[in-house]
């Protein structure tokens, strides 16, 4: 579209906005009906560890939202010389999980805990037995449970229990609902109906039914929706929370809200059976869309859906990019220090090209990024580690490797259980997130990580937020009764390139000696979170 029709666009509303509170960004993204970005926003934040929960203050959450909103605006009236007043759809995601309880009065009674937290173990362990279905420690109804096994005062005046892309939809519109692949990270889905499972909600209100609570599970929850169904509409209040200048009218409709591994699928076109996406920032995670359901249960596998339903093998680690970043900021703080203003882009891109003339394994160095606790290892508790023996080859290639192939430790395990233990089949993985602006590297790390081909889309760069505003996209522009994975594969994705970077043979097996060294240090690790206390003192 040229710019005066895009102008056109814009005043007409022909548009759709999606917005995602990621870990460390919110993100706007305002599109056009052929799905190009026509402007974006953004808000840096960081999560706290207060009282023992990682956690994100309540105020941040409405000034960042606010403030990436105010930013895509004004991007609008600086290049259109138009101010936004209306959209066509809009849909909200975010980081998937987590817990944010509230009481009648629409008062949070305690402060959001994220899917960061490893507080839950003995809840996600008592469920994972009681359904005899794998209910991971990030869980809604993990963080409820584990509430209940620490008899916390909250619990009585409990109203509704949702996730952050949830909370933010009931503020904006007034209702009370979830798009089914965020809702299958609150409690498990039953694929024939597309609702929490009937069975398991019937056993979790036995099993605590002596507590007394004025409550059932299923008066907590938010209702689920599909996507492509609408979800609500924006309300003036929510109109003006969201744009303070009251320039927003109300009345757009909204599709359900997602969770960021849904807008991740969507944004890579992996919704079909037998695809895959790997989405790489603060924490890592892949999405198989399976054929078939897994022949047993695993602790290391969250079975959760696509945004239309489908079952879906979701290996979710916790900690990725966060210690390599630190490093990279460290390395920032030194060149600064030496007089030279390095740019960030140019800096990052340096330093992980050197990780291709490293040695294929990493020069027996050996690394931890565990800022947090690691589900698929058992490490339940923060403490980012470097170690080496005095006979490694210890130098610039080889410690960005390490940094690089550790990112991608705890998700190589997860992954050679569906790949290894249960034979899933896997035509395509398309990997997206901030580490492949850099090209090739990432990519190449990864794929011999996996040992499967790797692509990264032309538009992996546009991310979740740009997932979100498809999903939106789809609520007004489908063709009648047309499918999600329709809709994608013959309008978004038709005409757009990937480039495909295979394994190498030496990579592989560099990356093959890198895990055994990786499996057997954890014992180090361990010992790190036993011996070294929250503030950093033995």
């Amino acid at each position: 579209m040229n710019h005066l029709d895009l102008k056109e666009a814009i005043t007409k509303g022909e548009t759709s906005l999606g917005i995602e509170l990621g870990s460390t960004r919110i993100k706007v993204v305002l599109i056009d009906r052929q799905f190009e970005t026509i402007a974006s926003g953004s808000y840096e934040w960081e999560n706290l560890l207060k009282d023992g929960y990682w956690t994100y203050n309540q105020e941040d959450i409405i000034t960042g939202l606010q403030t990436a909103y105010r930013e895509m605006k004004q991007q609008v009236e600086q290049n259109f010389g138009v101010t936004l007043q209306t959209v066509g759809s809009i849909g909200f995601s975010a980081m998937m999980h987590g817990y944010m309880a509230f009481d009648n009065k629409g008062e949070l009674l305690v402060p959001f805990r994220t899917w960061r937290n490893a507080t839950t173990g003995a809840a996600a362990r008592e469920l994972t037995d009681l359904f005899q279905f794998n209910i991971p420690e990030r869980w809604s109804i993990a963080h409820l449970y584990q509430a209940i096994l620490n008899q916390e005062e909250h619990l009585p005046r409990i109203d509704f229990v949702t996730t952050l892309a949830g909370y933010i939809h009931w503020l904006l519109t007034g209702h009370k609902v979830i798009g089914i692949g965020d809702a299958s990270g609150i409690f498990p889905i039953d694929e024939a109906t597309h609702d929490y499972h009937p069975a398991m909600v019937k056993q979790f209100d036995e099993r605590i039914a002596a507590k007394g609570y004025p409550w059932k599970l299923e008066d907590l929850l938010p209702k689920v929706y599909l996507s492509g169904e609408q979800a609500g509409e924006l309300t003036e209040a929510g109109a003006k929370l969201l744009d303070p200048a009251r320039d927003l009218q109300s009345g757009i409709p909204l599709c359900a809200p997602e969770g960021d591994a849904g807008t991740g699928m969507v944004a890579t076109n992996s919704v079909k059976k037998r695809t895959g996406n790997i989405s790489v920032g603060t924490s890592v995670f892949a999405m198989i869309v399976l054929e078939k359901e897994l022949a047993k249960v695993y602790p290391e596998i969250d079975m959760v859906t696509t945004p239309d339903g489908s079952p879906v093998g979701m290996v979710h680690a916790n900690n990725c990019s966060s210690d390599l970043n630190a490093w990279i900021g460290l390395f920032r703080e030194f060149s600064e220090t030496m007089g030279f203003n390095v740019d960030s882009g140019e800096l990052f891109s340096k330093l992980l090209n050197k990780a291709l003339e490293a040695d294929p394994d990493g020069g027996g160095l050996l690394s931890y990024g565990y800022l947090s606790g690691e589900n698929i290892t058992g490490i339940d508790k923060g403490r980012p580690l470097f170690v080496r023996s005095p006979e490694s080859n210890f130098n610039l290639a080889n410690f960005m490797r390490t940094h690089l192939f550790t990112a991608f430790g705890a998700l190589k395990l997860g992954m050679d259980i569906l790949t290894e233990n249960e034979k899933v089949a896997i035509d395509s993985i398309l990997a997206h997130g901030g580490l492949f602006k850099t090209p090739v590297v990432g990519q190449k790390m990864l794929a011999a990580a996996l040992n499967v081909p790797i692509s990264v889309m032309s538009t992996a760069g546009e991310g979740g937020a740009w997932g979100m505003a498809l999903l939106a996209s789809y609520l007004i522009n489908k063709d009648q009764d047309q499918s999600l994975e329709h809709f994608l594969g013959e309008k978004v994705f038709k005409d757009v390139e990937g480039q495909e970077i295979t394994p190498d043979a030496t990579d592989v097996s560099g990356f093959e000696a890198f895990i055994q060294r990786y499996q057997a240090g954890l014992a180090i690790e361990q010992a790190a979170v036993y011996h070294m206390l929250e503030n950093g003192r033995g």
